[in-house]
């Protein structure tokens, strides 16, 4: 994966020596940038975004390397949410810990989350392989307080070599499944494999680039200090997750905005939807 080439500077460490450092900013809500909007408004910059013109990008253009889909999509389709997954082997002589960015959840009765792996089946790393062959693992959400541990876990170790004493991070036990959960994390899924699926390339046919894994969570854990009464919303001033973008570009998440759903009978009553209301259009 060295043609991916994530970091753009020569000498990160001298980048980085010359930004100001991290500070521990409080969770703060901010109005929307139009808090007036009105229905029919569009966008809120004016109309600024409509005088810029788009390149269209054929995925499979003659000549274009798969990679320049996954650093396009990487660094399009952000935030991500991080799945830390933890795994143990077989026969339990070793555990895995590694990020994953394409990873999120996509039913809630059950609980189904998706985690997508680079590579075939056939040639499985040691995450993917521990997950087909024990079918459980641990989802764990990564928060501020242990984002460089997490990072650390991406390092390209050989298999059977276990992340967890090389980031300091500590495992704790889980109630259904073996593999250990990351007790720093603030949010935690014990996962159960559902099926995978199996991705060819289009670039070079027969050969396998991808395998979605369907997990279904089983339990939960979250920290007491983050959970409501009720156990059904996480404070996000405790869980202070950290997000991916592209390359080795982080996000923080701690400014934000709250938007109620619109009801459109109370709209239509209210009159914000006068002559906005028409039929869809026919499919063709």
């Amino acid at each position: 994966m060295s043609a991916i080439q994530r970091n753009p500077h020569p000498d990160f460490k001298e980048v980085e020596r010359s930004r100001p450092d991290f500070a521990s900013k409080p969770v703060e809500y901010t109005k929307t940038k139009l808090p007036d909007w009105k229905p029919g408004g569009a966008g809120n910059d004016g109309g600024a975004s409509l005088a810029r013109g788009h390149v269209e990008i054929d995925p499979y253009e003659k000549g274009r390397p798969a990679v320049y889909n996954y650093k396009l999509l990487i660094s399009g389709v952000t935030p991500r949410f991080i799945g830390f997954v933890s795994t143990v082997a077989k026969d339990g002589s070793s555990t895995n810990l590694a990020p994953f960015s394409y990873t999120t959840v996509v039913n809630h009765d059950p609980p189904i989350f998706v985690v997508g792996y680079s590579g075939g089946l056939a040639t499985a790393k040691d995450s993917l392989k521990n997950l087909v062959e024990t079918g459980e693992c641990v989802i764990n959400v990564i928060s501020e307080h242990f984002v460089e541990a997490a990072n650390y876990c991406s390092i390209n170790a050989p298999y059977g070599t276990s992340e967890w004493a090389a980031t300091g991070l500590h495992p704790a036990d889980c109630s259904l499944v073996k593999a250990p959960r990351v007790q720093e994390s603030v949010f935690a899924i014990e996962g159960k494999l559902v099926e995978t699926k199996e991705f060819e390339s289009r670039e070079t046919p027969g050969k396998k680039t991808g395998v979605l894994a369907i997990i279904e969570g089983v339990r939960f854990w979250v920290r007491e200090d983050a959970i409501n009464e009720e156990k059904n919303i996480i404070d996000p001033e405790v869980l202070r997750p950290i997000s991916r973008l592209g390359g080795i570009t982080y996000g923080r998440s701690t400014e934000l905005f709250e938007l109620p759903r619109p009801d459109f009978e109370t709209e239509k009553k209210e009159g914000h939807l006068d002559g906005l209301i028409r039929p869809k259009a026919e499919e063709k």
